[in-house]
């Protein structure tokens, strides 16, 4: 009888002890996964800062110049700018600062860089290489993440001013639609006859985990 007992004590001890390690360990989880997360955004934020403080200057040197690039004189941008001042034929290299994103209806200012890897898409929103840039003809693709800097896209609506500033000028669209699509649908990255925008981020924008579905919207651009 005391054998048991004892056998019994023993098995709540080490019960208690495994509950009380596994509440430090998802504390530990916790914490880290809370860190993370902090030290993503906090990176996203500084990057996007600093970047438009340096567009914003480098726009400064050439804006006598926006819409006549043949003019465009040197900026403080690394000498791969030369891609940006010029209308462009090849892109940029890879998480390169292509220019800014405003839709001020929406409230949505992001830095647009070169790519669509998870390490660009985590500081800005990317250009999809291998369509179009801005100021070029057919279909200029840029995505960004539902839960970061194209939340607010939820609220975008037919009719909605973007504008997409470069060192070689300033392009204005206007939103002729949305839509929901598969991930397999990679149609919406199709070349343009016309001058066109497409913005694509996951869909449903508030749900856990990979996102099943895409939302895109369709814009054409405006001239003036």
């Amino acid at each position: 009888m005391r054998f048991q007992s004892l056998k019994c004590m023993l098995h709540q001890r080490r019960t208690r002890s495994i509950l009380r390690w596994s509440r430090y360990l998802f504390f530990a989880v916790g914490v880290l996964a809370l860190s993370y997360v902090g030290y993503v955004m906090l990176d996203a934020n500084l990057y996007q800062a600093y970047q438009t403080r340096r567009f914003e200057r480098a726009l400064e040197s050439v804006k006598p110049a926006i819409g006549h690039v043949e003019q465009v004189r040197s900026s403080p941008l690394p000498a791969a700018a030369d891609a940006g001042r010029a209308r462009v034929v090849r892109a940029a290299p890879e998480g390169f600062p292509l220019g800014q994103i405003k839709i001020r209806s929406i409230g949505l200012t992001a830095m647009i860089a070169e790519g669509d890897t998870a390490g660009v898409l985590r500081r800005a929103v990317g250009h999809v290489p291998g369509t179009a840039l801005p100021g070029q003809q057919g279909n200029v693709v840029i995505a960004g993440h539902r839960d970061t800097f194209f939340r607010p896209l939820r609220n975008i609506r037919k009719g909605d001013e973007i504008t997409l500033t470069t060192l070689s000028g300033s392009y204005r669209y206007q939103v002729d639609s949305t839509e929901i699509v598969g991930p397999e649908d990679t149609a919406v990255l199709d070349a343009s006859p016309g001058t066109i925008l497409t913005l694509v981020t996951c869909y449903p924008f508030y749900y856990v985990g990979p996102a099943p579905k895409r939302f895109i919207v369709r814009a054409h651009q405006v001239v003036r």
